[in-house]
């Protein structure tokens, strides 16, 4: 009976172990989107292409239906040629959508003679990274809420892409039943929280970061926005779907007061904390599988300006 007992036991750690994303599968995306390959990923660059290819063949991997069409690439137009968004669906028992996204484009290369090259590690392959991790976390399971994972092109340019796609007719039925978005942006540093912890854009205009902390493991928590003076709910991809009165916050990590990667040559993967990044991500995906349109169905306050 012990023997069985045993057997059992180490059965189900191995069966738990293997739903966590590996910090090898992290680093090996990240890495990926922030080379000098990549150039800085510049919207209307061959990189910048290149870089959304690579995403669309994570998606692939993660056997995501397509949006709309018959590609994860959803173009639109960007100083009369085509740019790609990515988007990718795992459909969950219900009808109901939870989004995840990020934006994967940055601002290219400098005249820096040393190091020309605007990696964008953080800014925001940490982000893309995220929701890549989350598709990997649900690639073998079957979630209560179905799930969309958007990467938008252009945000540096002016939330383009994020405008485009949230206007497309052809998701509209995704948007129709959307829950809420969790907005990816800027993840790969320790917050000002401590590990294992982010910050929400807007947290005072609806409750979903109270509603996910009722259901967070392991000490995952979502915190208060401590920039809110800065007001990033209005200024990153998240807004494009706040006008669509979708509940849509961003979340992330970075210390603003230390970020001196920030748009910088230096946000490259020597800035990304690996441990904690992936402990989020992990960690994330489990409290993702505890919620249902039943116990999760955040609404927003009449403080929020559409």
């Amino acid at each position: 009976m012990k023997k069985l007992t045993y057997l059992t036991l180490s059965l189900f750690s191995i069966f738990t172990f293997a739903q966590e994303v590996s910090q090898e599968r992290i680093k090996n995306v990240l890495s990926t989107l922030a080379s000098d390959e990549m150039k800085g990923r510049e919207i209307g660059t061959q990189e910048n292409e290149n870089a959304a290819n690579y995403i669309a063949k994570l998606f692939k991997e993660n056997n995501l239906e397509y949006c709309t069409g018959n590609s994860y690439l959803v173009p639109f137009n960007y100083k009369g040629k085509t740019a790609y968004n990515v988007c990718g669906i795992k459909k969950g028992k219900t009808d109901k959508y939870l989004g995840f996204s990020g934006h994967f484009d940055h601002i290219g290369t400098s005249n820096n003679p040393k190091d020309n090259i605007y990696n964008g590690a953080d800014d925001d392959a940490s982000g893309i990274t995220t929701l890549v991790g989350i598709a990997d976390y649900f690639k073998k399971k079957n979630p209560e809420f179905s799930m969309v994972f958007i990467a938008f092109n252009g945000e540096e340019k002016g939330m383009l892409g994020s405008r485009a796609i949230s206007t497309d007719k052809n998701l509209d039925k995704i948007y129709e039943n959307m829950t809420a978005l969790f907005n990816f942006e800027m993840v790969a540093t320790e917050s000002a929280f401590g590990k294992n912890a982010l910050f929400m854009t807007g947290d005072e205009f609806s409750d979903l970061d109270e509603l996910f902390n009722e259901n967070a493991v392991n000490g995952l928590k979502v915190n208060p926005d401590p920039y809110a003076a800065q007001q990033l709910f209005y200024r990153s991809d998240n807004v494009s779907f706040v006008k669509k009165k979708i509940i849509a916050h961003s979340f992330s990590t970075v210390d603003m007061t230390k970020a001196t990667h920030y748009h910088n040559e230096k946000d490259d993967v020597n800035v990304v904390d690996f441990d904690n990044l992936t402990q989020i991500i992990n960690n994330f995906g489990k409290t993702l599988d505890k919620l249902s349109p039943k116990n999760f169905a955040p609404k927003y306050n009449d403080k929020v300006k559409f």
